[in-house]
């Protein structure tokens, strides 16, 4: 027996059982999930069955009568062959921490050497679900059904829009009543004179400012020359400062490291399990504390 073979067996059982016991190791369990709502409600997915493992372990023996069945032996033989691969499969899972199951997904194991399993995304294990997609919202392409009955909406809106309209009867006339005689107009007021404007008393214009003279520009005074020497040892100076610190800023980070190393260390010494709720989901910390 080997991997391949444990995978294919698992997974023709557990297409029919929701249930597959793993003799020393768990059960693989398979659970149904309705359809549900993605995307904000912008996508709707289809049901589908949702493969897990456990480390309880059931009472059914399907795998090693599907073993004895397909290889002709006694259910005794397949049920030792079985337990014995899985047991020498059990200890590699603590040393590599994963085994792949082809077609199925990843059996893998903490450091405290809990099993879970991650499943493959396109796992299939749903016979009554197949061909179902998700169904988008957002570009809803319509059928021709709706169309058709869209056009005979608008077709019916048109028929009574060119309807002719019913007759009106004739409104009575209404008598129009006697015209009043207009009222006599009223000459107008003569306007008072109006008072003489008086002449604006001419403005004097401003004396002419006279303009500050230019002050003599002065000449920029030239800075003293460096010597040569002075430069070139203020320039070795400032470059060993410049090592110094860089050196200093490393050594500084290197203790940082090793600090924060020395304390996941502790904490994974000292706090297991509050370190594993930071490493997994809440779904394989439970089922890893089960």
């Amino acid at each position: 027996m080997d991997i391949d073979l444990l995978s294919k067996m698992v997974k023709e059982v557990v297409m029919d059982h929701d249930v597959v016991t793993l003799p020393g190791v768990g059960s693989f369990v398979a659970e149904l999930v309705p359809a549900n709502f993605a995307d904000r409600g912008y996508t709707i997915l289809p049901p589908y069955r949702r493969l897990s493992f456990s480390p309880k372990q059931g009472d059914d023996t399907l795998l090693a009568t599907l073993y004895a069945q397909s290889n002709g032996i006694s259910e005794a033989d397949a049920n030792r062959i079985l337990t014995d691969f899985l047991a020498e499969m059990k200890e590699v899972l603590k040393v590599k921490k994963t085994i792949i199951f082809p077609g199925l997904g990843r059996l893998r194991a903490t450091m405290e050497n809990h099993i879970f399993f991650v499943a493959d995304e396109d796992l299939e294990i749903y016979p009554s679900g197949f061909g179902l997609q998700p169904i988008s919202l957002k570009t809803h392409e319509e059928t021709k059904e709706e169309v058709a009955q869209a056009v005979s909406s608008l077709a019916t809106l048109l028929e009574k829009q060119n309807a002719p309209e019913p007759v009106k009867e004739p409104e009575p006339v209404v008598e129009p009543e006697p015209v009043k005689e207009p009222e006599p107009v009223k000459e107008p007021e003569p306007e008072p004179e109006p008072e003489p404007v008086k002449e604006p008393e001419p403005v004097k214009e401003p004396e002419p400012v006279k303009e500050p003279e230019p002050e003599p520009e002065k000449e920029p005074e030239k800075e003293p020359e460096k010597e040569p020497e002075e430069e070139y040892v203020y320039n070795y100076q400032k470059r060993k400062k410049g090592w110094k610190g860089f050196w200093v800023f490393i050594l500084v980070l290197v203790i940082i490291a090793l600090t924060l190393a020395i304390a996941l260390v502790a904490v994974g010494y000292f706090f297991p399990e509050w370190l594993d709720s930071f490493l997994y989901t809440p779904e394989e910390y439970q089922i890893i504390h089960n």
